[in-house]
This record gives C-alpha cells, structure tokens and sequence, in this order.
C-alpha cells in the first residue's frame, strides 16, 4: 500500500516507519510544522525536521515538510482559548487529531495515499458488522485512544497504528536493535506540535492576568489570591502558592473571578460520581450501550459506569467509583466494559 506517515522526530513515528517499511509498504514521510504564535520559527522544530532526515535517508524514502501554522493557531489554539476564557478546560491534543492530523493533512496531502499513519498508540479493528472501530492499546499506560476519540469514521478507516500493538517497552527495544538515531530520545511532554512551552505563558500572552481571590469553600475564608481564573482547572493541586495543604481547586466562579479550594487528599469536595455531557461524537456508530467504562483525562485507568441517555440527545455518567477533578470543557472518552473498543466521546459540561 501507499502509505503516507506522519513523523515528529520521535522514537514512536520512527518505529512506526521502520514497521512499514518492513512490511513492503511504498512509504512517504511527512512533518507538519507549526510555528510560534509569534509566527516565528521554533528551534525544537529544527531539530526534529533533522531528525525526521536522519530516518528518511536511512530508509531512502520521500520526505516532505509541509505548513499547517494558520490553520494551528486558528482551529486548535483558537479553541483552546476561546474555552479557557470561559472558565473551562480544553484539551488541544485531542482537537489537534481530529482537525489537523486526519483532518487537514488528509485534505491537502493524505487522500493520496492508501492510508495515512502515525505513531499513536492504539489501533483499529474490524467489527462483526464490517466496520472499522477504534480499539485500545495493550500498554494501558501508553495508551492514547483518548486522544483519537473525537476523530471522524472516515479519518479512522484511513488511518493506520503501525505500533498500536506494541508496548513502549517493546518500541524501545526495536528502535535499539535497528539501531535508529533517535533510539534513546525522551518523549515529548508538550500539547501537540508545540514541545514544552510554558503553557502559563503562553495562556498570559493572550488573555492577560486578572488577580482575584482563592476562597476555602467550606468556610468562605480568604487565603491568597490568583492571577486569573484561567490559569486554574478543576482538580489542579499544583501552583496555587498556598501553604497548610494540600490544597486543591474544586469550583470557579466565572463572573466573580473567584476560585474556589478545598483542603486534604481525600477531601470529598474534589471527587463526583456523576459527570453530565454534551456534544456526544460516536467514532463508527452509537453502541446503545448502558455499561460502559470511561475515562475523564488521559490516565491508564478505565472506569466502570452506567452511562444515561437524556433527552435532546444529552448524556450522563453514573460512576462506580469516585472520580477526581471532574472538569467542565474537558472530554469524557466512552469505552466498552471491557475497555476494548473506543466509542467515542463528550463534552463534560455543568
């Protein structure tokens, strides 16, 4: 097959490569380059562009760097910061599959070729009805069907995992023994294209700082203040500069520009068993399912629920366990019982 992938530098798009490869595949190698949001160049991309070289000369395949900075910036950050202004928690990993990795790339480059591939951990699965599903990873750990659950069917039939059944342990190994360049290189922690930028700073850039004040919601007592509720997300424990913890976010007030906290490890303002939804996507098709498990942030476990249809086509989770930091804009991913199968996703909304 023609096979177009796409490649980041990374040790996991570089096996994924080499998997193709020896698997007979016609492979064109493709890194889409993003810029600052200065518009500027980035030096991280720089080294990776020269990497990606590195593994296309070793193979002697084509490689391509093509542009997709404005479309970026405008669908992905855009939205991105578009929720944080609303108090809300967004999560551009998942917008930046479905809008520029399967969806621009496909547009422009991708319908091209046979499929397009990428070094995602997760796979694809032919169902008993014909149809193509989106299936978990065997490293839980590793697992990113997360990331993928708000891809369209048609961007999933044409997409390819050539190291969804491996775990990271197993990528490493092969990457060592065939001796790839980029063999011992860290992972990326950064939000997708973006390598490790200081997320305040670039969330300062845009909207600015508005201080206002850290309130105990049990007590309704000052104890320090914020620099904007957007720099803030429900759950959050670090970087709230307050002693006597630990203290951890549990409500915003919008309007008020009030941050709500709550002490203790185990204090039950921070957990919930019930999660409300909207925006459901279903990847292949609506499962009719009740008994599910999910996840509500990118985490190894898969918790058991009973998920709830509403009406006007809203949902709701019915948790088994407590969930922790349950957080408004962020995506609640719907799995099977068996946390096999990837259905899709929802916004978790109030």
């Amino acid at each position: 097959m023609k096979i177009a992938a796409l490649i980041s530098g990374g040790v996991d798009s570089a096996v994924a490569v080499h998997r193709l490869v020896e698997q007979g595949h016609d492979v064109h190698l493709f890194y889409i380059r993003i810029g600052l949001d200065n518009g500027e160049g980035d030096c991280s991309a720089e080294e990776d562009i020269e990497m990606c070289q590195f593994i296309a000369a070793r193979y002697g395949l084509p490689f391509d760097v093509v542009s997709l900075h404005e479309e970026y910036w405008e669908s992905v950050m855009g939205y991105a910061l578009q929720t944080v202004r609303r108090g809300l928690t967004p999560n551009p990993d998942i917008m930046c599959n479905r809008v520029i990795k399967f969806g621009y790339f496909d547009e422009r480059w991708g319908h091209e070729f046979d499929k397009t591939a990428t070094g995602h951990y997760a796979r694809t699965i032919v169902g008993p009805d014909g149809l193509t599903y989106l299936a978990t990873a065997p490293d839980p750990v590793k697992d990113q069907t997360d990331f993928l659950a708000r891809i369209t069917y048609k961007q999933l039939d044409h997409a390819m995992f050539p190291i969804g059944d491996l775990p990271k342990s197993m990528v490493r190994k092969l990457a060592i023994e065939a001796n790839l360049p980029n063999a011992f290189r860290r992972d990326s922690q950064g939000i997708c294209f973006l390598g490790n930028i200081n997320y305040n700073d670039f969330i300062r850039r845009h909207l600015g700082e508005r201080p206002g004040p850290i309130v105990e919601l049990e007590t309704g007592r000052k104890l320090g203040e914020h620099r904007g509720f957007w720099f803030h997300t429900i759950g959050q424990r670090k970087g709230l500069g307050l002693s006597g913890g630990p203290w951890y976010v549990v409500r915003k007030n919008v309007a008020d520009n009030v941050i709500y906290v709550s002490r203790g490890y185990d204090t039950e303002k921070q957990y919930g068993r019930e999660i409300l939804l909207d925006e459901m996507h279903w990847i292949t098709r609506d499962p009719e399912l009740t008994e599910i498990t999910f996840k509500n942030r990118h985490m190894p476990e898969f918790i058991p629920a009973t998920l709830v249809r509403e009406p006007e086509g809203r949902f709701r989770i019915l948790s088994e366990q407590k969930v922790q930091g349950i957080a408004p804009g962020q995506f609640a991913v719907i799995y099977d019982r068996n946390h096999e199968i990837c259905y899709g996703s929802a916004v978790i909304t109030l």
